[in-house]
């Protein structure tokens, strides 16, 4: 599954960080590829952790980014978060222990 995360190139995140050379934090970024997720998988994201996320690029304001989800296991979902063919970061979710909500 693929979607495209939708983070406004003024997104104050921007300003905050590194004014003079902008990055969006990852945090943002995370929180907008888990939104995507959900949405598109229709689970309640509060029934997932994040197993492991890597960062691998910086993203800075105007960058197109879309999110590549998959769910190779049960209670496991891969994800890459990609700036064109740019991987900017990449990493798992779980199903929360005793959780049956997903």
């Amino acid at each position: 599954m693929r979607a495209v995360l939708d983070i406004a190139a003024d997104h104050p995140a921007f300003s905050g960080h590194f004014p003079a050379f902008p990055v969006l934090p990852g945090a943002v970024l995370l929180d907008a590829a888990l939104a995507a997720i959900q949405a598109a998988r229709g689970i309640d994201i509060t029934a997932w952790q994040i197993a492991s996320a890597k960062f691998l690029g910086l993203v800075r304001p105007g960058d197109t980014l879309s999110v590549e989800h998959d769910a190779p296991g049960v209670g496991t979902i891969r994800f890459t978060i990609r700036s064109h063919e740019r991987t900017v970061a990449a990493g798992t979710l779980s199903r929360v222990p005793g959780d049956s909500a997903a």
